[in-house]
């Protein structure tokens, strides 16, 4: 029981695998096609979030969202540039290529998906003031006070500076 419990997630990751394996060029391709959605809604998630803290002037989490949009883009483009390939594939009947563009676009799919977890992890400048700030200074009254400089003594011992003295003098 404790074994089918272990594989249980192992078990759900290899059969969606294997399904990709197992589809035709054309499944393939539908797909690809089905992904390219899905992470320009991604972009435009994280371009609302961009928007939101740009008109909030948060400088910090506008920098953050930026970023990961940034990435996004490259992603979505890349993508777009795959399954074009991948419509080549199909076209030629050439499955390994096909296999090959699509496990591709499944990456940058997912990476897209990420980049979007990321994003809803960024953290921006505190917006919150308190007020004017301050300072309570409390000196502990078992210090010993005043000024100990008479403690020192009067003639400290003062050393020469070391004389230079050179191999070619």
């Amino acid at each position: 029981m404790a074994q089918d419990a272990a594989k249980a997630p192992a078990t759900a990751v290899g059969v969606e695998s294997q399904q990709d394996v197992n589809l035709s060029p054309t499944q393939m391709l539908d797909r690809a096609h089905a992904f390219k959605p899905m992470m320009d809604n991604d972009a435009a998630a994280v371009q609302r979030q961009a928007s939101d803290a740009k008109q909030k002037h948060d400088v910090v989490k506008s920098l953050c969202l930026s970023d990961k949009l940034s990435q996004i883009h490259v992603a979505v483009t890349t993508a777009a540039g795959r399954i074009g390939t991948l419509e080549a594939a199909v076209a030629k009947n050439d499955s390994d290529r096909a296999k090959h563009e699509f496990t591709i676009v499944q990456v940058l799919k997912d990476r897209s998906a990420s980049l979007v977890s990321e994003a809803n992890q960024c953290i921006g400048e505190e917006t919150g003031f308190i007020g004017e700030s301050a300072v309570t200074v409390t000196i502990d009254p078992n210090i010993p006070g005043g000024d100990d400089s008479s403690a020192l003594p009067t003639d400290p011992l003062v050393s020469e500076p070391p004389t230079l003295n050179s191999s070619t003098s």
